[in-house]
């Protein structure tokens, strides 16, 4: 049987100094309903941090929203006696507000901005931010002020990689006007992955994208639907199949499926030893929602 790795999805190199495992783990789901407020079991939260650790996961995302902040908070002490603390890499997020559950709201004001970088390093217990997303772009802003100001603290050594979230090919040539920008984290999924353009820009330019939402595949999953179908040919879950996919799709994908159980965490990175073939690749392609 395969060692259950997150390695085994093979890697993405940022720059020449860090290389992660292209199958990360995204912290959204350790918050309360409507990722609003504390997480109902924190001490679990943590285990499940230091569970993926041991999987072989050391690319994590995160985002000051979730909770807000009580995500951060979970994967701070998951990841402070690490033994190799050095070697994880953290994608977060700023440029959201929340006023309760499931509600969000863009500010995209540079000072505000600012302030969540700060405060996110302070949180997470870190002197410097790996990839930091511009969560939305707030079009109260011009995208030269938002960007510009982590443009800013990059040149600041506050940040070392800008990524950009749910945008279209036009607002990232419009981004790359005023910085470098190295990660792209759109909606995407077998069952929905209608920013196909987006995805092949960001691969021609080098960037990683981080698909969010890997696992929402709604009626596919279900029993009977395509996706169940071929985790039976495969004999592996339905999540494994939409988690193969994703990594199959292009080499710059880093799948980031969230979850607050040790189990389905398993199960997750144990995606990393399913290869598809090329005609069930296709096969699976044609299912989306587009």
């Amino acid at each position: 049987m395969a060692t259950i790795n997150a390695a085994n999805a093979g890697t993405f190199a940022f720059d020449e100094n860090f290389k992660v495992n292209r199958l990360g783990y995204g912290a959204m789901q350790l918050t309360g309903p409507g990722t609003w407020g504390p997480y109902a079991d924190p001490a679990n939260g943590v285990k499940v941090i230091q569970k993926a650790l041991d999987y072989g996961v050391n690319f994590f995302d995160t985002a000051d929203s979730y909770g807000p902040w009580f995500a951060d908070r979970y994967l701070a002490a998951g990841l402070k006696d690490a033994a190799n603390r050095n070697q994880i890499f953290i994608s977060d997020k700023v440029g959201q507000t929340r006023q309760g559950p499931n509600i969000w709201t863009p500010h995209g004001e540079p000072h505000y901005l600012r302030q969540q970088v700060e405060v996110s390093m302070m949180t997470l217990g870190i002197d410097h931010e790996d990839l930091v997303f511009l969560h939305r772009i707030d079009d109260h802003f011009s995208i030269e002020d938002q960007v510009g100001e982590l443009k800013q603290l990059q040149t600041e050594g506050k940040i070392k990689h800008i990524g950009l979230s749910q945008v279209s090919v036009e607002q990232i040539k419009a981004a790359q006007k005023v910085a470098n920008i190295d990660a792209i984290e759109n909606l995407y999924n077998v069952a929905n992955h209608q920013d196909d353009d987006v995805l092949d820009y960001a691969a021609d330019q080098g960037m990683a994208f981080l698909p969010w939402f890997p696992l929402a595949t709604g009626k596919l999953a279900e029993a009977g639907g395509a996706l169940s179908a071929m985790a039976q040919k495969y004999q592996v879950s339905p999540a494994q199949i939409a988690l193969a996919w994703l990594l199959k799709r292009s080499p710059n994908v880093l799948p980031i499926p969230g979850t607050s159980s040790v189990d389905h965490l398993a199960d997750n990175v144990a995606a990393a030893n399913v290869q598809l073939s090329t005609a069930d690749f296709n096969e699976l392609s044609q299912l989306s929602a587009k």
